[in-house]
């Protein structure tokens, strides 16, 4: 397949699933607002679950991916530095949407925690170690924007390594730990009315779908970056040779 037809084929695959994800959302918040039926106890504030719960779980997938790709970075970047470069444009991509995805998830979640519990904000176990989390990662970005020239990558892959182990710490954190944080829904003691599932559950394609879209625009503009630093270098390495000769 030449580049110019795989180009093509990728960006009508984009295009593909950009469209199915503003369907998904579209659908997603019509399920919100107009179908799911209003909470006895908690009102219309409620309805903010049907947008915190998705994002808050999906988060947790991204910083696997990370881990994956940081990995990889890790085991080829002395043998195939091509595909390495690859994976680390993963890598990047993968933290940038864990860290937007975890601050919709605090804010959405201060923004219910407010009415409901009359505070923004308390340090329970699953709240303190999901705000460790959003940390670990920015602190990952600001390794990638900061570190010393050639040992950036190298750096961010190994903090991802520490940052993949707090996602289960906080995946099974109610289940460990007495906490004020409400019980999981959809497993343990959760008990969701089935007339509200629709709407979570199209609120959970929906931002799955567009984490995986800006993902993958992210990664093809990182790898780009990548090709036109190395153009650059190649350029300087030929300047200074003809000024050598």
């Amino acid at each position: 397949m030449s580049t110019e037809t795989r180009s093509r084929a990728t960006v009508a695959v984009g295009t593909l699933w950009f469209l199915a994800s503003i369907a998904a959302v579209v659908e997603g918040f019509r399920q919100a607002i107009f179908l799911a039926p209003t909470e006895a106890t908690m009102g219309n504030v409620q309805r903010i679950f049907y947008w915190h719960v998705p994002i808050a779980s999906v988060s947790l997938v991204f910083p696997y991916l990370n881990l994956a790709a940081s990995l990889a970075y890790l085991a080829l970047r002395r043998r195939n530095i091509f595909r390495a470069l690859a994976a680390d444009a993963l890598a990047v991509a993968s933290a940038e949407i864990t860290v937007l995805y975890t601050t919709l998830a605090l804010m959405t979640g201060m923004l219910w925690a407010r009415p409901v519990w009359g505070i923004w904000w308390t340090w329970d176990a699953r709240l303190t170690t999901y705000l460790l989390l959003w940390l670990l990662y920015v602190s990952y970005l600001l390794v990638r924007r900061f570190s010393p020239t050639g040992q950036t990558s190298v750096l961010a892959a190994v903090l991802a390594i520490f940052a993949a182990i707090d996602v289960p710490i906080t995946f099974m954190s109610i289940t460990w730990w007495r906490t004020q944080h409400p019980a999981p829904v959809l497993r343990g003691d959760g008990n969701l009315d089935a007339s509200m599932r629709p709407a979570l559950y199209w609120n959970f394609l929906a931002w799955f779908l567009w984490g995986v879209f800006i993902v993958g625009f992210r990664y093809v503009v990182e790898r780009r970056r990548q090709l036109a630093a190395q153009t650059d270098a190649l350029r300087a390495i030929e300047a200074s040779l003809e000024i050598a000769q």
